[in-house]
């Protein structure tokens, strides 16, 4: 029966990520809870759906277009603007932002915030949830995410985004989001075959492509930086963790690939510091400032882009 109970309480918080749960306490932070990770397994599962339903050139287009949509939601609105503040926003467009990011299937902005800024206090030392440096590069990956000791959204890391109750309600209800994203991709799909016969797009072929296949590639292109950027790149600044400069992992991630930047100043709008280090993010968030969507972009100090090592 304490078996089932715990099962229970697991499967509740699919759908209410802050239902209490008194095995937390005690929860071995490096042991995966088997109950809450199978949305986890499911959704890679799900990617092999694409051999099922095929392929149309609608699928890939709006699985690409997601993917860049939800990469740059990610980066410009959980990162740099929940986690770090690096620049202004009034609360309706924070409330939009934290409902982009939730598309990506990441959790919550709280929740993602709290464990980023927990990550910048203890880089690569105790404390820090995803170092590969103490863990092995598996679990800063992608196996950290997995334990019950790091499900609960550490609400005292982030009161300023807390005292918000719409940010905490997104937060609270991690699942809603994507499912309605799913939803969404189904109908897409549905119409576009009515509209289009000849096109080979269906409602679960969009859903493959558009919303699992699409998810499973942004979510490991985003974990990267946890566990490639603090094993590989360059490094400019000499800073206490391991983060590294890597042009590729900048491509890929739209920015964040300049890690070493990040670590040695993270309150900055920008990752890239030289001309010549692409931020696509960047570039985003200057669009969004100059629509005045944002404002106040932090700038990196120009000690920093004169002399690596200032």
């Amino acid at each position: 029966m304490r078996a089932l109970a715990a099962a229970r309480a697991s499967v509740v918080r699919w759908f209410d990520s802050w239902a209490e749960d008194p095995r937390d306490a005690a929860a071995d932070p490096r042991r995966p809870d088997l109950v809450r990770v199978v949305p986890f397994v499911l959704l890679h599962v799900g990617g092999l759906l694409v051999f099922a339903f095929g392929w149309s050139p609608a699928a890939l287009a709006v699985a690409g277009a997601l993917y860049l949509v939800r990469m740059f939601s990610v980066t410009a609105f959980y990162h740099r603007y929940f986690s770090h503040r690096s620049y202004a926003a009034s609360r309706p467009v924070q409330f939009l932002m934290a409902l982009a990011g939730a598309t990506a299937v990441q959790r919550g902005a709280l929740w993602w915030a709290a464990n980023h800024r927990a990550h910048h206090r203890h880089a690569d030392r105790d404390g820090d949830l995803h170092s590969p440096r103490l863990h092995g590069f598996w679990w800063a990956h992608a196996g950290w995410i997995t334990s019950r000791a790091h499900f609960r959204t550490k609400v005292d890391l982030v009161p300023d985004l807390a005292r918000f109750p719409e940010l905490s309600f997104l937060d609270r209800f991690d699942t809603l989001v994507p499912i309605l994203l799913a939803a969404g991709l189904y109908g897409l799909g549905e119409a576009w075959a009515a509209l289009f016969p000849a096109s080979g797009t269906s409602g679960l072929q969009m859903v493959a492509w558009g919303f699992f296949l699409s998810t499973i590639v942004l979510f490991h292109a985003t974990c990267t930086i946890n566990s490639l950027a603090h094993r590989i790149g360059s490094r400019r600044f000499p800073t206490e963790d391991d983060s590294g400069n890597s042009w590729l992992l900048a491509l890929l991630t739209l920015g964040e690939g300049w890690h070493n930047n990040h670590h040695r100043y993270p309150s900055a709008a920008a990752q890239g510091f030289r001309w010549w280090e692409l931020d696509l993010t960047l570039l985003g968030l200057r669009g969004m400032a100059a629509l005045g969507i944002v404002r106040d972009l932090r700038p990196v100090p120009e000690a920093l882009r004169r002399d690596g090592a200032a």
